[in-house]
């Protein structure tokens, strides 16, 4: 078989994969297989450039990031849905149904409301060619190049009668276990936890990088559909079926009911399996089955007439608070952490939450040996809603601000015009321990097995206690570690040495500066290039930078100017740790040099970030909007409102063939 059918073999298997696994939950390899399929299908389009295809498996994760989102208009708009939290406004909501359909027979669909972000994916000939989120329900952002990551989605659909548009409609959300260890990871690297998945799904879907959406591992389940060039059945759990045919996942605990009585029979016994997926759902939606009777119901400016949703209500516990304990973060964030008799909340024993800070204390007015009421925040995060005051013991003991740092006794300050309380000591061993193993993890410098319990051996025993102390460890010093083997020690050394060459963006959001995340450590490392430069600019300079706002510049200048910060840069030279940004090679045509380019609308040939990586490599700059300097604007399928200002501009548009033309490539 020679590579080119390899290619297409590969294509077919990955996706027959993703089907089984998403679609039908039946997978019949591993993720290890799996991830050994995509390998060699990269290797082999790696050899084979040209046969690199937008619906390949291997291009779900884009390259640079994006400059900001289109807005575009909904073909048909995404309404919201009606709420009901009681049986009795759902049999009314029957009632008005059957008085507007008369004697009809008809059906209710019943899925569960699963909790998170509303996306319409628009497919065309097949081939996903827009994803975008609901917005105000007729205009929503075009989020192609992060739904593209989301392995749950289909780039291309696969069957017999796949109209020429289709555009389906359901959610992405977070799965439960991966939602549960990124949080996990993030309270171990003393970062703040994110409140509830939806709110980290929609977080992420805002991502200008699609590679930090693809690390969070969402998942697509459908539950709708907008506009369809030709109409394929005339019932909603028909058209469901179809999806699923051409690969689509679909709810699986769809139910169709002959009556309301079913329908809410339904919602009932969803509340005894609610707790066995891996989705947050907080409540079930009931939709009329029939379409030309849904056409017949209507819609209100808001909401359609023939769909309710009841939502259920959330579960909380009675307990009395012990005891609070005050934990210290990466950045020195002194959080105080509710401990209280334990409960069990949505299927799991709780027995403390985060009361997120001293302002927080002060609004509920808790004190140790009150009872509270607790829940849990989108039925993962177990916080304290509300105290029982009327039941207060006598002897009930206020929560005090500590003074001093709880683990190293330093100063503490409250952030100005802020919440949080902060140790300001940089050798506190509760911020060094997560600020280390925040500067090994994958998205920084990538050390790989510099884990917890190793950075706990070494800060306890007095190795590391600063950053550059990594990079002077021995073998000696490792082996005497508990558990630690010679070719452990050998691997965590390569891998310390290894992380010297990873560049300044990486390290630059290694360090945890304040308010400097990835992508704005990777535009200072692109700007300046070099670490002293950084270090030698004034505010006014950093806050002229395109997306270094006020803050940061503030936040950069401090550490910069600061003691601490310019000792560590310094070690951190002397260790021979690389402190220069990668530069893009310059050889070779450049045929768009000294040009500012945007792109807009969906291109057949380039995702948004291949366009303005196409861009970059020719010479040119990728802008995000249009201004007098813009040299020319391309324009695909879809275009947003940067097409009619380069219009009124005066300012050139072209088309994707002679987009190409000007890159100097053959179409």
């Amino acid at each position: 078989m020679n590579d080119k059918d390899r290619i297409e073999e590969l294509r077919r298997e990955l996706r027959r994969h993703d089907r089984l696994y998403y679609v039908e939950a039946a997978p019949k390899i591993s993720d290890r297989r799996y991830d050994a399929l995509v390998a060699e299908l990269k290797r082999l389009e790696k050899r084979h450039p040209k046969l690199i295809t937008p619906d390949s498996p291997t291009q779900r994760v884009g390259g640079e990031p994006a400059a900001g989102f289109q807005t575009i208009t909904h073909s048909a708009p995404m309404l919201s849905i009606d709420n009901t939290y009681n049986e009795q406004e759902v049999r009314k909501f029957d009632d008005r149904v059957r008085k507007v359909l008369g004697g009809v027979v008809f059906h209710y669909i019943v899925d569960p409301k699963i909790d998170g972000v509303a996306i319409s994916l628009r497919y065309e000939a097949g081939k996903l060619a827009l994803a975008a989120t609901r917005g105000d329900g007729r205009r929503g952002d075009d989020v192609t190049a992060n739904v593209r990551t989301i392995r749950a989605v289909p780039l291309r659909l696969e069957g017999k009668g796949i109209p020429d548009v289709v555009e389906v409609r359901g959610e992405v959300y977070w799965p439960l276990s991966g939602f549960i260890a990124f949080n996990a990871a993030r309270a171990a690297a003393g970062l703040e936890t994110l409140a509830n998945p939806r709110n980290g799904t929609a977080g992420a879907l805002k991502q200008l990088d699609p590679r930090i959406v693809a690390e969070r591992e969402l998942s697509f389940v459908a539950h709708g559909f907008g506009r369809m060039s030709a109409r394929i059945a005339d019932r909603a759990c028909l058209i469901m079926e179809r999806f699923a045919e051409w690969g689509v996942p679909v709810g699986r605990f769809r139910s169709v009911c002959d009556n309301i009585d079913g329908a809410l029979e339904t919602i009932r016994n969803w509340l005894t399996k609610r707790n066995e997926v891996d989705y947050e759902t907080d409540g079930m939606v009931v939709k009329v089955d029939e379409l030309a009777l849904r056409e017949q119901l209507g819609a209100t400016s808001k909401y359609p007439r023939w769909c309710i949703a009841y939502k259920y209500a959330a579960q909380r516990a009675e307990t009395v608070l012990r005891e609070v304990s005050f934990q210290v973060g990466r950045l020195g964030t002194i959080t105080p952490v509710a401990h209280f008799d334990p409960v069990q909340l949505t299927g799991t024993t709780v027995s403390n939450a985060s009361l997120h800070n001293f302002d927080q204390i002060e609004r509920l007015d808790v004190r140790v040996g009150d009872t509270i009421l607790v829940e849990k925040a989108g039925e993962i995060i177990p916080q304290v809603v509300q105290v029982q005051h009327d039941k207060r013991p006598p002897g009930a003991r206020s929560i005090r601000q500590p003074k001093k740092c709880p683990v190293c006794e330093g100063e503490v300050v409250r952030d100005e015009g802020g919440v949080y309380l902060r140790c300001t000591n940089p050798e506190c061993p509760a911020t060094l321990k997560d600020a280390l193993l925040h500067f090994g993890m994958r998205n920084q410098m990538d050390i790989e097995n510099l884990g917890p319990a190793i950075i706990d051996q070494l800060v306890d025993a007095g190795l590391v206690k600063h950053f550059a102390d990594l990079y002077s460890l021995k073998k000696d010093d490792l082996l005497a570690l508990e558990r630690m083997a010679e070719k452990s020690a050998t691997n965590l050394l390569d891998a310390i040495e290894t992380s010297k060459g990873r560049g300044l963006a990486r390290l630059l959001s290694g360090l945890g500066v304040r308010h400097v995340g990835d992508r704005a450590a990777q535009v200072l490392a692109e700007h300046f290039g070099d670490v002293d430069k950084i270090a030698a600019a004034p505010i006014e300079a950093l806050t002229e930078i395109d997306e270094i706002g006020p803050v940061i510049a503030e936040s950069v200048h401090r550490f910069f100017a600061g003691k601490a910060g310019c000792e560590t840069i310094r070690r951190l030279k002397d260790a021979g740790v690389k402190l220069i940004a990668e530069r893009q090679a310059t050889t070779g045509a450049r045929p768009l040099a000294g040009k500012t380019v945007v792109v807009t609308g969906t291109l057949e040939g380039f995702s948004r970030q291949e366009a303005e990586q196409a861009v970059k490599n020719a010479g040119g700059r990728a802008a995000s909007s249009v201004s007098t300097g813009t040299d020319f604007v391309v324009v695909g399928k879809s275009p947003g409102t940067k097409a009619k200002k380069a219009q009124s501009l005066g300012v050139e548009t072209i088309g994707e063939v002679e987009f190409i033309h000007r890159l100097g490539r053959e179409k």
